[in-house]
């Protein structure tokens, strides 16, 4: 057992070299070991191309000894076929007769078939090896697969006594952030497919929503506009980056200047459901809500969030807009340039 996690550690150190380019499809590591030594080892660069198993026994250079290796994966091998042939039938061929798997593939064209499949053909196959780890690993992709959602991550940075801005006029043009604390921000735009924002966040701050501070796919930058107010001057419409306009009603004023798509939704009913369902639509698997105190408190009293980054400025504001209320412990409390951040984890007994 212990082999078997130290080569499943293995393939979840290469399935995270996918971050940027496996979504949404999982992250995903296979490795190939031969009498206690790799053989060859694969991850899922880019969705749409080859998976983790295929690129694993690519890299074997002695395919004769395939016959005596067990191929470790982190997610369950694939029993259908999409961009791609089923790894599973792959697998079959090659001749490996022991296969380990960390978790099981939720989606609904695989769900134990691939399991099934390799069995079905003689092959061992161990399930559940450091399972936490390779769930949490796609835990993006496993909420959108069960809750039919985005994995939805909130983020605001506040004041040492609780606001996220000060009374004052012009208050929203403060930022709370430091230099360093800012590339944080960006890294986590960048580790998602989309950015959430309000109209009053859009007119008062005019963010760009792009990943300026830090590596990575800019994320599809989505504002809620429900009477199509705002100008195509903003940046959200500079077309840097994607962007989706949510509301009732479309501008058609700003369109021959502005770059974006529009999706409808009938205010009448809850908002927020039929925006996640027209992301899910739209393969989002993602969310990165950025959005003022409003948009923020209605995600959290909608029980409609995953996980959360609260920054908490040194300076104390002594007033002004309260900051959204978490009702959860943090999980996890790091102190980085004289700023607390702290991290939330929203559990299945809090769902």
């Amino acid at each position: 057992m212990a082999d078997d996690e130290r080569w499943m550690a293995r393939c979840l150190q290469l399935a995270r070299c996918g971050q940027a380019g496996a979504p949404p499809n999982p992250m995903v590591g296979a490795v190939v070991v031969h009498e206690g030594r790799i053989l060859g080892e694969g991850y899922h660069v880019r969705c749409g191309e080859a998976h983790a198993e295929v690129n694993a026994f690519a890299s074997v250079t002695h395919p004769e000894w395939l016959r005596d290796s067990t191929l470790y994966v982190s997610l369950e091998p694939c029993a259908h076929q999409g961009r791609t042939p089923p790894c599973a039938d792959l697998i079959i061929r090659k001749g490996v007769p022991r296969v380990v798997v960390g978790c099981r593939d939720p989606f609904p064209k695989v769900s134990g078939r691939g399991i099934d499949m390799l069995r079905e053909a003689g092959i061992e196959v161990t399930v559940g090896v450091l399972e936490k780890e390779c769930l949490d690993l796609n835990r993006k992709f496993m909420v959108s697969q069960t809750l039919g959602r985005p994995y939805i991550t909130l983020k605001w940075a506040e004041s040492a006594d609780g606001f996220i801005a000060p009374k004052h006029s012009g208050s929203h043009n403060i930022c709370i952030s430091t230099p360093r604390t800012l590339m944080r921000v960006h890294r986590l735009r960048a580790e998602h497919q989309a950015v959430l924002i309000g109209r009053r966040t859009a007119e008062a701050d005019n963010p760009s929503l792009t990943v300026r501070h830090w590596t990575g796919p800019q994320p599809l930058r989505v504002v809620l506009d429900r009477n199509g107010a705002l100008p195509p001057s903003l940046h959200i419409f500079d077309g840097a980056a994607p962007t989706l306009v949510v509301g009732e009603r479309d501008n058609a004023q700003r369109r021959p200047t502005a770059v974006y798509d529009f999706i409808g939704v009938d205010y009448a009913r809850p908002v927020l459901p039929q925006v996640l369902a027209a992301l899910q639509q739209r393969q989002v698997q993602s969310l990165l809500v950025e959005g003022g105190r409003e948009l923020l408190q209605s995600f959290i009293d909608s029980a409609l969030w995953d996980e959360a980054h609260v920054e908490v400025g040194s300076a104390c504001f002594g007033d002004g807009l309260h900051a959204p209320q978490l009702d959860v412990a943090p999980s996890c409390v790091e102190t980085l340039w004289g700023h607390t951040v702290k991290h939330y984890r929203r559990t299945a007994e809090a769902s």
